[in-house]
């Protein structure tokens, strides 16, 4: 009977040993599984980060973009009525000078060729340096 007794208590012993070694075994894998999977976790909040600042640039420099548009698209209207303006003025002028002509004033007519032609020369400057802007 004491036989029975050793072997029990010897398989009990043996028998938590092993239980012992494998829920280490175990108790290993999970902690190497919660190691990967919180790396895991930070490498995909970085990324999420990345893209939110890269998003945010972005977003800056579209913001940007359409203001300057705005303002160019501005600054070409005001140009496009200043234009407007002057080609009005012109043929008005156009219009005063054949009437001086029909009247029969040719030192008139003539300085109001050479004013017509210094605004043409003029209105070409102005359209050179809107193209140069």
């Amino acid at each position: 009977m004491s036989s029975l007794i050793l072997y029990s208590v010897i398989s009990f012993v043996v028998g938590f040993l092993l239980a012992w070694f494998l829920r280490t075994i175990f108790i290993f894998q999970l902690k190497k599984s919660k190691k990967s999977t919180d790396g895991f976790l930070e490498s995909e909040r970085l990324m999420k980060e990345t893209l939110k600042n890269e998003n945010a640039v972005a977003h800056k420099q579209k913001q940007t973009i359409e203001i300057e548009l705005s303002k160019k698209i501005a600054d070409s209207q005001n140009i496009i009525r200043q234009m407007d303006t002057d080609i009005l003025l012109l043929q008005k002028s156009n219009e005063e000078t054949e009437a001086l002509l029909s009247a029969g004033q040719p030192e008139i007519h003539q300085l109001k060729m050479k004013l017509i032609e210094a605004q043409n020369t003029i209105a070409r400057y102005k359209a050179q340096l809107g193209k140069d802007v």
